[in-house]
This record gives C-alpha cells, sequence and structure tokens, in this order.
C-alpha cells in the first residue's frame, strides 16, 4: 500500500502554501497519497486543531503520518513533536496540537523531539516551517527514516486545557460550544455517554445562546426547518444545527458558548 500522509493546517486555500508542502512531500516520496484533513482551521487555533486531529486519526490505517501545522510560534525556540501511537506518526510544534492524540488512556504512546536539521530542506524560513521542515520530516518518515532516529525522547511535552464537559449540583451537564463547522451547526463537548445518562432523549432539554430546546432528534431532517434543534453528531458529541440554517447565525453564538442540558 503506498504511504498516507494527512495534513491538518490553517493556511485555507487561497494561498499556495499547502500546494508547495505537498510539492515537497512528492518531490521526496513520489508514491505518497496525501489526504486533507482540513486547511481551514481558524487562524492560529490549535485548540480547533487538536481538536479535529482526535476526532480524526482512529480512522486511519497503521503506517499513515499525520502532519499539523498550525503553528503560532513559527520561527521561535518551540520544539516539534513526533509521537507514535498504534502504527501512526504525528508531527506538530510543541503547542498542544497533539493533546488529544498523546493522551492515551495507558495506551503506549513514544513521543521524540524531531531534530530538524536532518531533515529540513537546505534552507529553511524562519516564517514557513510546513514547507522546509515539516513537509520533508513527513516524507523522510513515509520512505522508511527509522522513527528512533528522528530525535531524542521527550520527558514532558505541552498540554493544550481541552475543556471537558462537568455534572452540576442540580444533575444537569455543563459544557461548551467547541467547534462550528461550515454549517453553522455548534458542536460541544457533552459527549453521547453522558447524554444517555441523564434520560430518553425525548426527555432532555437543552439551553444553549438563551434559548431551549427540548428534545433530541435522530438527524437533521427531523428538525423544524428555520429552528435550532439538537442531536448527537458524527463526533459523537451533542451538536446544535438549524436545518437549512446556521445554528450559530440564528442564535448568535460560536466557540466557547455554554451549553446546559438537563432533564425536563
Amino acid at each position: 500500500m503506498p504511504p498516507l500522509v494527512t495534513l491538518t493546517t490553517d493556511f485555507g486555500s487561497r494561498d499556495g502554501f499547502v500546494g508547495v508542502m505537498k510539492g515537497v512531500i512528492l518531490g521526496i516520496a513520489p508514491d505518497a497519497r496525501i489526504v486533507d484533513l482540513s486547511h481551514e482551521v481558524a487562524p492560529q487555533s490549535v485548540r480547533e486543531a487538536a481538536f479535529l486531529l482526535q476526532a480524526a486519526w482512529p480512522y486511519f490505517p497503521g503506517g499513515t503520518v499525520h502532519v499539523v501545522v498550525v503553528d503560532p510560534g513559527v520561527g521561535s525556540d518551540r520544539a516539534i513533536l513526533a509521537a507514535r501511537r498504534r502504527g501512526q506518526v504525528f508531527l506538530a510544534p510543541d503547542n498542544g496540537a497533539l493533546t488529544g492524540v498523546l493522551e492515551a488512556d495507558g495506551e503506549a504512546v513514544e513521543i521524540r523531539r524531531l531534530q530538524a536539521a536532518r531533515f529540513a530542506l537546505p534552507k529553511v524560513c524562519a516564517t514557513f516551517h510546513g514547507r522546509d521542515v515539516f513537509a520533508p520530516a513527513a516524507a523522510h518518515l513515509l520512505r522508511g527514516f527509522p522513527f528512533e532516529d528522528a530525535g531524542p525522547l521527550l520527558p514532558g511535552w505541552r498540554r493544550l486545557p481541552l475543556p471537558k464537559s462537568e455534572a452540576t449540583s442540580e444533575g444537569a451537564i455543563r459544557g461548551e460550544v467547541v467547534l462550528v463547522d461550515r454549517f453553522g451547526n455548534l458542536v460541544t463537548n457533552v459527549g453521547a455517554s453522558a447524554l444517555a445518562g441523564l434520560g430518553p432523549a425525548s426527555s432532555l432539554v437543552v439551553e444553549v445562546g438563551g434559548e431551549k430546546i427540548r428534545g433530541l432528534v435522530p438527524s437533521y431532517r427531523y428538525g423544524e426547518l428555520g429552528r435550532a434543534a439538537a442531536l448527537v453528531s458524527s463526533f459523537d458529541t451533542l451538536e446544535i444545527a438549524v436545518p437549512m440554517g446556521s445554528a450559530a447565525a440564528s442564535l448568535g453564538v460560536g466557540v466557547g458558548a455554554a451549553v446546559v442540558v438537563r432533564r425536563s
């Protein structure tokens, strides 16, 4: 099977940054298959990148190399992490982008500090490590460069305080919006298992943006057009959507907005 690499950046598609990274990868590893996980991460939003990668990586096969370039500290002395879990490799700045991957709940994780000089292009621009360091490093790893030689083991790395939902003293669950997708749907950090613990979907009340939504629907088509509906998302968490509309626009809320779920 040809080697597989995923790219997650905040570069967008207007400029040529992503295309140049792909050119570097293919120049070193011509057989590589490149998957664009997302290039629409909100600018400098390390937390959004961490959330997207955490949700996506389990669906990729062993041997995949994941590259995350959401890097507000580019050009500084921040480290570049090379991590390995379940036979997959992850390259990212040491800024918390790998928090959801590296908090392994007992699984073996190997974390090294990438020795960039071994992989980098002959000339490294202080503002574009995606092209000059991350892309060539990924390509060399795809071609079989030993992961153990990527750099020294790291005893510690920067963790991002990813928000978690919590039970309240009144028996409700309090969480927040962690992602607004391109449809304006509000993805929260309230897990499906926590919702099930509160009771039947029809008995739940979701409070967000000053509105109370009664009951959960199975999917978007069961919601009322133009009105906010609650459901379990593909991330296996609570989501608020407006069928044929935007929940973010309708409710006037975004990432960080409080969400409370209780039994009616």
